[in-house]
């Protein structure tokens, strides 16, 4: 080999190993990106630093929840009215046992009147068989006209015998607010009161309760467009084997469950074509939500707080930790603050501001991608972070949207996911849901409501409408 050649060999050669160098610098960052975002994800995969559910936590400790210790005892607190089993003063049965002989000289004491007794009482449910209720149509002939008249059956009473509206009130109590199955409902209903009801009947009257239902379902939906303040959430689900989703808007008094194929915003056009407008909308930070057109926003705090621990626990990121405690702070002030505090907001509040916009300044050029987004999006929508210092009645978080929505998930993983046609059982799940948690918001009875349910006339959908 020649000198000449031996001088480009070894250019060569240091071109190649300068290649492999920045090759290899670059392989090292990516391993190192994908360190943090396996971290992230691994650590993410919490119910108190993501929106995992608590029942996916492995192991289930509480040790870090985003809630605070409270300085109360358990168990009941003081000035707390408690529950006690009273004595009746009308029982239903009387049992007397009476001394026979004197236990002392052994003397029969059959004719002796009591001198005084003392009572003790046992509450219990006799047997319960089903009542047969007879309806007679009887005939009368005019005697003038000689025409006959017949007497006329109640709506309800369509043939020679059926099931009375309590059952069929006692099927939708069953199904939708306890959630249990078909199989479980008919074992129940034999086992307690002797009726042997089909699956198909089952079936039958859930349908028939979800169109009864058709007009509270649309008032409720009606009078949440309206509400101050109105919390949106939604949940994935199985029907018939594919991914559909129940979304909720809720308020203190209503509750207004839908069940749709998709998450994104064509469900809010379909429902509230019109926004909120006239509302206070508390939301997580999903696109779809964001976009809705509100009076005013509320980010979730515990969304918010969940990602910030994220950031903590697995990037060490300081300038998360700070956020956190702020956060913490404002929701900790919003407890203290009176309905006046709101009229004259106290200094603390216009503190908390200013921290929050000094912390949003950051040069986060440095920071993870991840981290990076986030404060994108803080600074996006920094006028829906405290909005709840400001109004009264706003909450800090979206947890009774997601109470609300948790009832979904108890029922899927009774009964695994919705399997009737056309998705139907999702839908008369969601109005009859929704007629059931308006009424507990509302204080009133869930078994009362379903017989008042059942004992309608059911409307069709064009009568509903006008």
């Amino acid at each position: 080999m020649t000198l000449s050649e031996m001088e480009e060999a070894i250019i060569l050669l240091r071109s190649e190993n300068e290649q492999i160098k920045q090759e290899n610098a670059e392989l090292l960052r990516t391993i190192e990106q994908l360190k943090e975002e396996i971290a992230l994800l691994k650590g993410g995969k919490k119910s108190r630093s993501s929106s995992t559910p608590p029942s996916q936590d492995i192991g289930r400790s509480n040790k870090n929840s985003l809630r605070s210790k409270s300085k109360r005892k358990s168990g009941g607190q003081s000035g707390h009215k408690g529950v006690t089993l009273l004595l009746s003063d009308r029982p239903d049965e009387i049992i007397n046992h009476q001394p026979e002989e004197c236990e002392h000289c052994g003397k029969d004491l059959e004719e002796v009147e009591s001198t005084t007794f003392n009572r003790r009482q046992v509450v219990d449910i006799p047997p319960i068989s089903p009542v047969y209720i007879e309806h007679r149509s009887h005939v009368k002939t005019c005697p003038n006209c000689e025409f006959e008249n017949r007497g006329v059956f109640p709506d309800r009473i369509q043939g020679p015998i059926q099931y009375g509206a309590s059952i069929e009130a006692m099927v939708g109590y069953l199904s939708i607010y306890q959630s249990l199955p078909y199989n479980r409902i008919k074992r129940l209903l034999n086992d307690f009161f002797k009726l042997s009801l089909s699956e198909g009947t089952i079936d039958t009257y859930l349908e028939n309760l979800a169109e009864k239902s058709t007009p509270d379902y649309e008032e409720i939906r009606e009078r949440i467009q309206q509400s101050e303040v109105v919390g949106a959430d939604e949940t994935g689900c199985r029907v018939n084997g594919k991914m559909h989703w129940f979304h909720v808007w809720q308020s203190p008094v209503l509750t207004f469950i839908v069940a749709f194929f998709s998450r994104g915003y064509k469900v809010i056009e379909k429902y509230f074509p019109g926004g909120f407008i006239e509302s206070f909308y508390v939301s997580d930070c999903w696109a779809p939500q964001l976009k809705v057109m509100v009076k005013a926003r509320q980010l979730c705090m515990a969304h918010l707080l969940r990602e910030l621990i994220n950031f903590i626990e697995n990037l060490k990121s300081q300038w998360s930790g700070q956020t956190k405690e702020l956060f913490l702070r404002a929701i900790e002030l919003k407890k203290k603050m009176t309905e006046s505090d709101y009229l004259d907001p106290p200094a603390e509040v216009a503190a908390l501001n200013a921290q929050l916009d000094e912390l949003l300044k950051v040069d986060y050029s440095k920071f993870h991608r991840k981290e990076q987004a986030f404060i994108k999006r803080l600074n996006k929508h920094r006028q829906s972070i405290f909005t709840f210092l400001v109004y009264h009645k706003v909450p800090p978080d979206n947890n009774a949207s997601e109470r609300a929505i948790r009832n979904v998930k108890i029922k899927t993983k009774v009964s695994g996911q919705f399997r009737n046609k056309e998705g139907k059982g999702a839908e008369r799940y969601a109005k009859i849901r929704s007629v059931i948690d308006t009424t507990i918001k509302n204080g009133q009875n869930v078994y009362a409501a379903m017989v008042a349910l059942a004992n309608r006339k059911i409307i069709s959908p064009t009568v509903v409408s006008k």
